[in-house]
């Protein structure tokens, strides 16, 4: 894991993110935390140019409209011609019948290098079955040490339906190219909590494997634990200083901006399966 550190700071990428208006600003700020300069762009007459010049294309259909769909495919064919990493957050996959179509198309006509969600969104983006919860997971798909080999099992088969490695987050992240497996045991339930984690973590594995474009699976592990560490060491900031929700945001950050390898080595919950 130490290359990806060192191929980040030698080569900070510049990561385009087409997110929800509800985190944009969350995710601007935790790309150049992690490392890298954001981009910001959703017209359909700018976004070949922006991504022309990134390093890695970060899509999330969080706040969807259809005046973005357009762009996201026009973004992510560009991308895909270029050769650069691709990231698509299906954020309320199976909640809408909008949602659903968006979600389709973008797989249909853009190769993901990465797809990340929790697993009621991977779920519906399998079976492309109705989920009324909106973009949180249901309680019967968190996944926990009874269900992980069933999580683990449903997630490699995302993986070889669109060809990507498929990150599944929740209590026990799942990092799968169909083959491999790695599983991320970071993070505290207080991330739950603050609106944009899920986002923020997509724009980091954006990020990271910007500058990895070679070592997706592991540079996506990585930016999963390092999310995690970060979240940890904040919950424990505020928990010794008697803090709330928005001081742990705060320290989030903070801790995303200062992480080394040294820390990450010391911290990282990575499991190989």
């Amino acid at each position: 894991m130490e290359t990806i550190f060192k191929n980040l700071q030698e080569n900070p990428p510049l990561v385009h993110n087409i997110t929800n208006y509800v985190t944009v600003n969350d995710c601007a700020n935790i790309v150049l935390a992690a490392g890298g300069s954001p981009l910001m762009a959703d017209d359909i007459e700018e976004v070949g140019d922006i991504v022309s010049i990134s390093s890695s294309l970060y899509i999330n259909v969080g706040t969807l409209n259809k005046r973005t769909i357009a762009s996201m495919i026009e973004a992510g064919k560009t991308a895909n011609a270029k050769g650069i990493p691709v990231v698509l957050d299906p954020v309320g996959m199976g909640a809408s019948k909008l949602r659903n179509q968006a979600v389709e198309a973008l797989t249909d006509q853009v190769r993901f290098s990465v797809i990340k969600g929790n697993m009621s969104e991977i779920k519906a983006m399998y079976t492309t079955c109705k989920n009324a919860g909106g973009v949180d997971v249901q309680e019967g798909d968190m996944i926990s040490a009874d269900t992980l080999e069933e999580a683990i099992a449903l997630a490699k088969k995302v993986a070889v339906k669109f060809n990507s490695v498929v990150a599944v987050t929740g209590p026990i992240d799942i990092v799968t190219d169909g083959t491999r497996v790695k599983t991320v045991h970071n993070g505290h339930a207080k991330m739950s909590r603050i609106t944009g984690t899920g986002c923020m973590t997509g724009s980091v594995i954006g990020t990271f494997c910007g500058a990895n474009p070679d070592q997706v699976l592991d540079a996506t592990a990585t930016a999963i634990s390092v999310m995690g560490i970060a979240g940890e060491m904040a919950h424990k900031i505020v928990s010794d200083m008697g803090e709330g929700t928005g001081s742990f945001k705060r320290y989030l950050m903070d801790g995303v901006s200062l992480m080394t390898y040294e820390a990450f080595e010391r911290g990282a919950a990575i499991e190989v399966r």
